[in-house]
C-alpha cells in the first residue's frame, strides 16, 4: 500500500512541475484543430466521391 501512496505523491509532484498553457493559447490550438479537421474531412469526402464515381464509371 505504501508503494501506491508513494506513486501518487510522485505523480502530484511531477504535475506541479508542468507548465500548463494559457487560456488564449489553448483556445487558439482548439480552433486550429477544428479548422484542420474540417479541411481534411472535406478533402477526404471529395476523394471518396471521386473514387466512387470513377469505380461506377469503370464498372459500366
Amino acid at each position: 500500500m505504501s508503494k501506491i501512496i508513494a506513486f501518487f505523491q510522485e505523480v502530484r509532484t511531477e504535475l506541479e512541475k508542468v507548465t500548463w498553457p494559457k487560456r488564449d493559447d489553448l483556445v487558439g490550438a482548439v480552433v486550429i484543430v477544428c479548422i484542420l479537421s474540417l479541411v481534411f474531412a472535406a478533402i477526404l469526402g471529395f476523394m471518396d466521391s471521386a473514387i466512387t464515381v470513377a469505380i461506377h464509371w469503370l464498372i459500366r
